[in-house]
Parts: structure tokens; C-alpha cells; sequence
């Protein structure tokens, strides 16, 4: 399990060109869902493409800890033969769910219409990280929680024996929780509603509705309004994971700020509640083009070109923004770095609550490498040195967060000195064929106790 084993210090310097095709894993947030929902239809659904990285790994062993049949055929194709919405079984030991935030807080929405009785756990990471954002909502339809100081993990949650249907306004934009609202709207009778103030990634809602859930969405005077009608059979799918963008930023992203480098990134989910980034990388005068546009299983998909764009200009990227790319701000404030320019990222307080305190721990890293750096509760400012002028030369604290470890890896491809990071094993979580495929396309990157 990520942060449970030996560290792995990892080094990354300069190289020359990036070249070739990245062919980056499956979508994570798709693949957890994949896994969820074929537990709770009734019959085999059929994954091709699921992330094989931990995160997900570990919700596979907790649908089968609920009395699911998961099946992995190899090649990432999966099966999943599920037990129905309210028929999940209550486990003979505790879920680990490792490093994931999202597996757990979807899985414990999940079961919390099930008059179960579930603990949860996970890595040293994930066990700092509240909970009480999703626990709050879960109560009003009957369930109670029993955690740490805090509402942190170990946790055990009691399922609701006579679940009331809800209505929920989110109170901060995170598709984590209205998920776990959703999936808990399962288990109930009639309409549970959710109301997001800014719309979040909406991969629930639209695979929902293919597996036959009645959800109708619908923009109000309050928000983005989700219905759900409870207690459907749902209806078993055949599934093909889009490659993830988050994972697509990292070698993106490299490619941008590395002289010489042409990537082609195939098969890239688009949906629009996660194309922040590219948004924002082509705002700063980023050569970053989609090829190929169309869709599959319900979701865009495209090729993303990405050149060496040496004429890079800091930006202000909005608010309204931040739902859509939250998981990228780290690798963003590294192309920032290379900017000429202040990058300015408001509304981003969701940061300091994600596997690590995400503004802090790259600030700190950055200042290491020589970059200014200002910071706020909501708001991080990164001042570019422009291409070419960024020292580099720091070992830096992953916190055993996979993001913070791959963004520093990639700054070191084009600092003036190499960049290390104390351990590059959370990677694993997500992108557990990073250091090869970067590799591959002509990355150096060294394990330093190899």
C-alpha cells in the first residue's frame, strides 16, 4: 500500500526533446465509478481500459468485500457481476482504501443506505484527510459515523435500517461528496436531491443514467439542480474507460516546458468538468491542440498535441475554474514557473485538503527551486522566471501525494539543476506506468536507491 513501504527517492534532470506517442491509463475517476455502480446493478457489467493503478485496485477488493464478483481478465479488462442496489453485504473485515479520497468517500455513500455495518481505512495520508464533509450529508438519511478527532479515518459508518431521501446544497464545489450523496440516494425511497453552487465533474451523473438510474439535471436560481429517484434496478453496462487528463497532464505538460519536444497524447477524456487545464495552458500561449475530436461511452474524447511553447505568460486563472482541473494545479504552477509573469490561482482552497496540503507543499517546493512564491488560504501566486532561467537544484517532501512527486519530476526535465523528491512511490496510486512511459518518450529519471 502507497506511504506503507520502503520510500522511493526519485531524480529527474534536464533532457533533451520529449518525442512520440503517451499512452497514459484509464480515467480514474470513470474507473471507480465502474467498479461501484456494476456492484450495484443487477447482472455482469464489462470494463475495458480501467486504471490498474492502487486507488483503484482497492475499490475492486471492496466491492468484493461487499459480496460482488470482480473479475480481472487481464489486459484491463474487467468484470464486474454485481448484487443490486441495497444488496450489498456487510464485510468480515475492514475496507482499506489505501490512498484514495474518492474511493472511499464514493464507497462509504454507497453502502450507507444498507443496514450495514462497514469500518473504513486507509494510508497515513488519506487517514488525515476529513471526512466530516461527507459523513454530515450521510446522516441526514440515517446513517451514523464513528471516527476520529476530526471525522477522520478509522472510521465505522452504521447504515441507515430505514433511509429517508435528502436534499442537499454542497456546500463547497467537490464531486467526491455530491457522488456520495447520489450513491446514497440509491438506497432511499423517492428523490434525493443535490445542489452544487458550481458545477463539479459530472461523471456520476452521466453513468448513473446509463446504468438506467431516472436522474434528471437542471439549472436553477440556486445551482445545478440533480434529482435522483431511489431504490432503481440498475441495469448492467458494457464500459470503456476514456484515458484520464490528469494523468495526461504530467507528460503534457513536460512536453511544454521542455525545448525541442513533440507529444501526441491519444484517446483523452474531455468532458468539460475536467478540461481546465488545457484551457488554461492554451490561455498562456501553450502549443497544445486536439486531433481527432469525438465521443465514446457518453464522454468527449480527443489526441492532445503538445509542442514546446518557449513564449509562455503568466495568467489569472478564475475562480469558476477551479472545479475543473483542482487535481492540476500542481503541475500547472510548474509550467508557471517557466512563464514570464505572475500565474494567479484563486479559489482553490479545496487544495489544502486533497492527499496533502497541495499549495503548501508546492510552494515549498518551488521557493526550494528558486521560484517566488505567494500564498493564501484560497489563492497561491506563482512569478515566472521565463524559460530557462528556473534553478532547480532542491530535494523536495512528496508527502506522499502521487501529484506533488510527478510535478516535480517534470520540472526537473527543463531546470537548470536536477529535481528530486523524497519518494516517488505514491505514484503508484494513479500512474503506475509513469517513469516508463516518460522514459519512453526521452525523460531522465532515476531512482535514487537503485
Amino acid at each position: 500500500m502507497s506511504g506503507h513501504g520502503t520510500p522511493i527517492p526519485m531524480t529527474s534532470r534536464k533532457c533533451g526533446p520529449l518525442k512520440g506517442e503517451a499512452h497514459v491509463p484509464g480515467d480514474k475517476s470513470i474507473s471507480h465509478r465502474s467498479l461501484i455502480l456494476g456492484a450495484l446493478a443487477v447482472g455482469e457489467t464489462r470494463i475495458t481500459g480501467l486504471l490498474e493503478g492502487e486507488d483503484v485496485l482497492d475499490t475492486a477488493k471492496a466491492m468484493r468485500s461487499f459480496g460482488a464478483t470482480v473479475t480481472d481478465h487481464g489486459g484491463g479488462e474487467w468484470s464486474v457481476q454485481g448484487v443490486g442496489v441495497g444488496g450489498l453485504m456487510e464485510p468480515d473485515h475492514v475496507i482499506d482504501c489505501g490512498n484514495s479520497g474518492t474511493g472511499v468517500r464514493l464507497i462509504m455513500g454507497a453502502a450507507a443506505t444498507c443496514p450495514i455495518t462497514v469500518t473504513y481505512t486507509g494510508d497515513a495520508s488519506l487517514n488525515g484527510r476529513p471526512m466530516g464533509r461527507v459523513t454530515d450529508p450521510l446522516a441526514l438519511f440515517g446513517t451514523k459515523a464513528y471516527g476520529r478527532e476530526g471525522g477522520r479515518l478509522p472510521m465505522m459508518l452504521v447504515g441507515a435500517e430505514m433511509p429517508v431521501p435528502v436534499t442537499y446544497t454542497v456546500p463547497v464545489p467537490s464531486a467526491q461528496v455530491k457522488s456520495a450523496v447520489l450513491l446514497a440516494g440509491l438506497g432511499a425511497p423517492g428523490q434525493t436531491v443535490v445542489i452544487e453552487k458550481e458545477a463539479t465533474r459530472d461523471h456520476t451523473e452521466r453513468m448513473l443514467q446509463g446504468f438506467g438510474a431516472e436522474l434528471t439535471v437542471e439549472e436553477t436560481d440556486e445551482g445545478r439542480k440533480i434529482t435522483l429517484t431511489g431504490q432503481p434496478n440498475l441495469k448492467p453496462q458494457t464500459i470503456v474507460v476514456p484515458r484520464d487528463p490528469s494523468s495526461a497532464a504530467f507528460p503534457v505538460c513536460a512536453a511544454i516546458i521542455t525545448p525541442g519536444s513533440d507529444v501526441l497524447v491519444p484517446n483523452i477524456g474531455l468532458n468539460p468538468t475536467r478540461a481546465g487545464l488545457f484551457t488554461s495552458l492554451q490561455e498562456m500561449g501553450a502549443d497544445l491542440t486536439y486531433e481527432n475530436i469525438r465521443e465514446e461511452g457518453g464522454e468527449p474524447v480527443a489526441d492532445l498535441r503538445a509542442k514546446f511553447s518557449p513564449d509562455l505568460k503568466g495568467i489569472a486563472v478564475p475562480p469558476a475554474r477551479a472545479a475543473s482541473m483542482i487535481d492540476e494545479y500542481p503541475v500547472l504552477s510548474v509550467v508557471a514557473a517557466f512563464a514570464d509573469g505572475v500565474t494567479d490561482m484563486q479559489g482553490v482552497k479545496e487544495l489544502r485538503v486533497k492527499e496533502s496540503d497541495r499549495i503548501d507543499a508546492m510552494a515549498t517546493g518551488l521557493r526550494a527551486a528558486g521560484v517566488t512564491v505567494d500564498e493564501g488560504e484560497d489563492w497561491w501566486k506563482v512569478t515566472g522566471l521565463g524559460h530557462g532561467n528556473v534553478p532547480g537544484g532542491a530535494t523536495v517532501e512528496s508527502h506522499l501525494d502521487h501529484r506533488i512527486a510527478m510535478a516535480f519530476i517534470v520540472m526537473g526535465m527543463a531546470t537548470q539543476e536536477p529535481m528530486s523528491v523524497d519518494d516517488g512511490s505514491p505514484i503508484a496510486t494513479s500512474f503506475p506506468i509513469f517513469e516508463d512511459l516518460m522514459a519512453n518518450l526521452g525523460a531522465q529519471i532515476m531512482r535514487s536507491n537503485s
